[in-house]
């Protein structure tokens, strides 16, 4: 019996756990802070072990994964680091998708002196974008790397057209802090807004694409003359965001309001929440397509694109992103995974057989993925 710890059971959290439990001989034990995430994934599948922890205590993670034999990390960003430390600290296997500011390979040295396996920003995008370069560059033939992601409303409700699969915060995270990409071999730093340009999908018509931070390892382990992310938006939101942004209400600045200090931006979340709530009957997708040129003028689309699944009430985000994490999951307890430390997925991707195999997962659980010449 293989015993899984999945810390955190939020709208991804959960859904890991639903589906490792599906796994041959595996007890999943889900563990957060709030009893009544830990109510709704027991009413799912009774069989699932809850316990109520506060997870950003180490000595509390330690002692819960003590017996485990992998455990996989859905806390939020601003928690993860130090999640992902203490898992090194007890010595486990580990995959993680809480996607945290700081620099994972940090922690290379430790998690090698503790023979630990940590597969960082195990996701959708940061995850299965890396893993499609990885897959690709195997043998440093990848001359420009372009991917583009987006989660998206299929209603589109004036004036934002968008609904939010996380926190508005987290959002406007995305649209505020410094982008970075990679230019003739060298790391570029933009205002997310710097660029906007309008793209054709395959699935939504036309829609604006923005850089965003979102290359994040493979700046340092993809030897690539030229690569970027971009954020998919439906035309007309990013302006209505870019007026907040330029008049200071994405600001982390406080500002006094009659003798109390407000930081704009978390003012402006609070407002935001409802107009960008996203209801748990919403019809949403998830758009991805990554766009890979060789050396030899080759060129290499792969699309991605999924909708809620009404059966099971996941998202489309919750599913691309915990469904990853998933396959990695599976691989790992299957001996698939090479080496020790800090792992990401591109490197994972780059090993014989996984990403096929993470591909057929996807597939098998009604993804859809193609791959065609361009």
């Amino acid at each position: 019996m293989k015993k899984i710890y999945v810390l955190g059971a939020g709208m991804v959290g959960s859904l890991i756990a639903f589906y490792c439990s599906k796994f041959q001989d595996a007890e999943v034990t889900s563990a957060d802070i709030n009893p009544d995430n830990l109510k709704k994934i027991k009413n799912k599948i009774s069989q699932i072990k809850t316990v109520t922890a506060d997870l950003s205590d180490a000595s509390t993670i330690k002692k819960l994964v003590s017996d485990a034999d992998i455990v996989i990390s859905a806390v939020p960003g601003f928690m993860g680091y130090q999640t992902l430390k203490a898992i090194i600290d007890a010595g486990k296997n580990c995959v993680d998708i809480s996607f945290f500011p700081e620099d994972p390979f940090e922690l290379h040295e430790a998690a090698v002196n503790k023979g630990v396996k940590a597969v960082v920003d195990c996701g959708v995008a940061p995850g299965f974008s890396n893993m499609i370069l990885g897959y690709f560059n195997k043998n440093n033939t990848v001359k420009s790397f372009e991917c583009c992601v987006g989660g998206l409303p299929l209603t589109r409700t004036l004036p934002w057209q968008y609904k939010a699969p996380f926190s508005p915060v987290d959002v406007l995270e995305e649209y505020t802090r410094p982008a970075r990409y990679i230019k003739n071999h060298e790391l570029v730093s933009v205002d997310p807004f710097a660029h906007i340009e309008q793209v054709e999908s395959s699935y939504a018509g036309t829609l604006d694409a923005f850089i965003s931070d979102g290359l994040r390892t493979l700046i340092t382990t993809q030897k690539v003359p030229d690569m970027v992310e971009k954020t998919l938006r439906y035309p007309g939101h990013v302006q209505l965001v870019k007026v907040l942004k330029d008049s200071g209400f994405l600001s982390k600045e406080p500002v006094s309001v009659k003798g109390t200090d407000v930081a704009p931006i978390e003012l402006t979340s609070a407002l935001l929440f409802k107009e960008w709530k996203l209801n748990d009957d919403d019809p949403e997708m998830t758009y991805l397509f990554a766009n890979v040129e060789f050396n030899d003028g080759k060129r290499t689309r792969v699309e991605l694109f999924d909708e809620r699944d009404y059966e099971t009430g996941f998202s489309s985000m919750a599913r691309t992103t915990g469904l990853t994490c998933v396959a990695a999951t599976l691989l790992m307890l299957t001996g698939r995974i090479e080496g020790e430390g800090i792992i990401p997925p591109e490197t994972l991707a780059s090993q014989k057989g996984n990403f096929r195999m993470i591909v057929r997962y996807l597939q098998s659980k009604g993804i859809y993925l193609t791959k065609r010449k361009f």
